[in-house]
């Protein structure tokens, strides 16, 4: 019997269409993005991202050498941005202890090595590995603890709730990636903080929305 999660995912797949994601020119640029978007919405990275790109510093060694106060300056837009300057020039130190970025991309430990980088967690450093390094890591975020509990009264922590799709899915990356993407573009579309469950796809047999009335 195909699973819950399958299920949802078909029918998220079937409203939605495919997302592509993640959005970004380069895998670098992903590993930006994935810091920059840290407790702020993803337009507001767009806008930092299009200055450090105006600044031609999108690059770990450009990012290495450009002063803190220039590089809080162009990420502004993020918010908290004086922390995520520290956290990207951390970032780009390890990368180049590893000699390139194809290098460090392909080490064994990754995940424990980005974890290993104050200030960068489990979310963050689960969308680098699926979504930079093409590894099979499904990142769980706000949206899909949200979703997870209100449709089938599932709460736990991170790896709790990751340990779920790791068991109920296959392990793909292009799958975790789509459904990963689906489940965002649910919780902003409908199963938000204040949910707009009318004209929910997955209305139906979410005890949540059917026990709404808007």
């Amino acid at each position: 019997m195909m699973s819950e999660l399958k299920a949802l995912f078909n029918r998220l797949l079937d409203h939605f269409g495919e997302q592509g994601w993640w959005p970004g020119e380069t895998r670098f640029e992903v590993m930006i993005g994935a810091i920059l978007t840290q407790n702020v919405s993803w337009l507001n990275v767009e806008r930092a991202i299009d200055n450090m790109k105006e600044e031609g510093i999108m690059e770990p060694g450009a990012i290495r050498r450009v002063e803190k106060e220039r590089l809080q300056e162009l990420i502004k837009p993020t918010g908290f941005y004086r922390q995520k300057t520290e956290r990207l020039k951390r970032l780009v130190r390890v990368i180049e202890r590893y000699g390139s970025l194809d290098e460090f991309l392909q080490i064994e430990d990754l995940r424990s090595v980005l974890l290993n980088i104050k200030g960068i967690g489990s979310e963050t450093a689960d969308s680098i590995l699926l979504y930079a390094a093409d590894r099979p890591h499904f990142v769980v975020d706000a949206y899909t603890k949200r979703i997870l509990e209100r449709r089938q009264g599932i709460e736990g922590n991170y790896q709790e709730i990751k340990s779920i799709f790791d068991e109920e899915l296959e392990e793909s990356v292009p799958l975790y990636k789509e459904y990963h993407a689906l489940l965002v573009e649910l919780g902003k579309n409908y199963c938000k903080k204040n949910p707009s469950c009318e004209g929910c796809p997955v209305r139906d047999g979410c005890s949540y929305g059917e026990g709404s009335e808007g």
